[in-house]
């Protein structure tokens, strides 16, 4: 009875390896949708995969001896078609085949010409695996991935996982639903076997699924999410198969901030140095827009974000709520290509003001001017929580003997084009409010108003010279009068 050995060392185990491998071509828009979520041929238990033996292909190193027959052994490369020329028997094609059937087949062939030959056939080299990835990660395609030697004295390669192929395209995206990641996995018979394993259940237990090593040929599929749960996104950003924090992604604000458009947000607080501490976020890139303006809803603010089928997920964000009860969750991540949407307020609370303006994705300052009977008037630059009161004294306060106290002008330039004016009374006891003492904002104008006498003054240009003679302008009969009054030349 014939006796053959088979050595295989084949190691599969999850490797931890940190090698690079080497991107292979992108997938075009019609490759990456041609991998549908379901109808695969029949589904498979994670551990028939993980019992999957190897398969010879182009690439594999191995050698092939047969006993006593020095001269009849060799080592090989097999070629791409998979067809190896070997001594007495001619080609022969072991494309496909695990080591098994490739023992036998060659013990077929060698029969015809040797008597009882004993064959040994040893895998030597492992090939690149070749595997594509496709559905919500940020560079779908296909990739070569090459397998690591064994560890320490034992024998064999490591091959890669599927959490090394998800990180190789870059991660998966925030509309990815890790609870359905497809594994596709082609059979000798030619029939396809689909798992599905949980990935969301791993990062919350540690605990892998039965096999995430991968084949040659394999596909795995990340599937968009139906249902964005808010309050996961942030551990989902965080999980070793996510982008990194601090990778640049574009991302638009409009509506209600002070300067809409796109910006390129990362990690970290936008506003100083430390940009690569936190994660990007809904309020750092607010930050970067300048901030929100007063008239901004912050309980209606909309995320859209575009899936890698083209669809559209809308979350709704309630920045109040991250205000007045600390819920982090509303602060989500953002992802390369999201736009944010902040409203127009349709009713504005002056209770309110204070906290929005008090928020870190408030303008940091404002250009104000305060003109007038002040004691320094101009432009000045206030922080973006300045109410009125506090802007006349920064101007020096009220000018003496020549402003009106009373009540001050605030020019307000809308946000339409439109320009108001209203009366404010001045009362510096009075602490935020909409009435006597409201918040200011960018590009407001502070007119502080000359008092009655002032007023009188101005319009009499009234000098007197050595002689004690009077000199005026415009003088009207009542002017003459109140002036003589003034002067105690008269007692009215």
């Amino acid at each position: 009875m014939l006796h053959y050995s088979i050595f295989l060392g084949l190691a599969t185990a999850i490797s931890t390896g940190s090698s690079l491998p080497v991107r292979a071509q992108l997938p075009t828009v019609e490759e990456a949708e041609s991998f549908p979520i379901s109808n695969p041929q029949f589904n498979a238990d994670p551990a028939d995969l993980s019992d999957t033996p190897y398969r010879l292909g182009g690439g594999d190193r191995i050698r092939i001896d047969i006993f006593d027959l020095p001269e009849l052994s060799a080592e090989y490369q097999i070629p791409i078609d998979g067809r190896i020329s070997l001594p007495l028997i001619g080609t022969l094609s072991i494309q496909g085949m695990t080591l098994d059937e490739a023992d036998r087949t060659l013990e077929s062939a060698y029969a015809r010409v040797l008597k009882r030959p004993l064959v040994t056939l040893i895998l030597l080299s492992p090939r690149p695996l070749t595997v594509r990835v496709a559905g919500e990660v940020n560079r779908p395609g296909s990739y070569t991935m090459p397998l690591t030697g064994g560890v320490g004295n034992q024998p064999g390669v490591q091959y890669p996982n599927i959490l090394q192929a998800i990180d190789m395209a870059e991660g998966i995206t925030l509309a990815a639903d890790i609870r359905q990641v497809q594994l596709r996995r082609l059979q000798g018979s030619g029939q396809e076997q689909t798992i599905s394993l949980d990935l969301w259940k791993m990062l919350q237990t540690g605990e892998a699924p039965a096999d995430l090593t991968l084949r040659d040929g394999d596909i795995i599929f990340i599937p968009t999410a139906e249902t964005v749960r808010r309050e996961e996104l942030r551990q989902l950003a965080s999980a070793g198969f996510a982008p990194e924090a601090n990778k640049p992604r574009a991302v638009t604000v409009i509506g209600e901030v002070k300067r809409p458009g796109s910006y390129i947000v990362i990690g970290g607080n936008t506003t100083n140095a430390q940009r690569t501490e936190g994660l990007p976020t809904v309020t750092r890139a607010i930050q970067l827009a300048g901030g929100i303006t007063p008239d901004a809803d912050l309980r209606r603010i909309q995320l859209r974000r575009t899936t890698k089928i083209g669809a559209r997920q809308v979350l709704n964000i309630d920045l109040w709520e991250l205000l007045q009860a600390g819920d982090i969750h509303q602060d989500t991540i953002v992802q390369d290509g999201d736009t944010i949407v902040i409203p127009t307020a349709t009713e504005i609370n002056p209770a309110e003001a204070s906290d929005l303006a008090a928020a870190n994705f408030a303008p940091e300052a404002i250009q104000v001017t305060v003109v007038g009977e002040v004691s320094n008037p101009g432009g000045l630059t206030l922080p973006g929580d300045t109410p009125m009161n506090q802007a006349i004294l920064a101007a020096g306060g009220f000018n003496k003997n020549r402003a009106k106290t009373d009540t001050v002008g605030l020019i307000r330039f809308n946000p339409d084009g439109t320009v108001s004016r209203r009366e404010v009374q001045v009362d510096f006891t009075q602490s935020i409010n909409g009435e006597t003492n409201p918040l200011l904002r960018e590009n407001d104008i502070i007119l502080v108003g000359r008092s009655g006498q002032a007023k009188f003054s101005d319009t009499v240009g009234l000098t007197v010279g050595p002689a004690g003679m009077f000199r005026g302008i415009a003088i009207t009969i009542l002017d003459t009068i109140q002036l003589l009054d003034v002067l105690g030349i008269i007692n009215r």
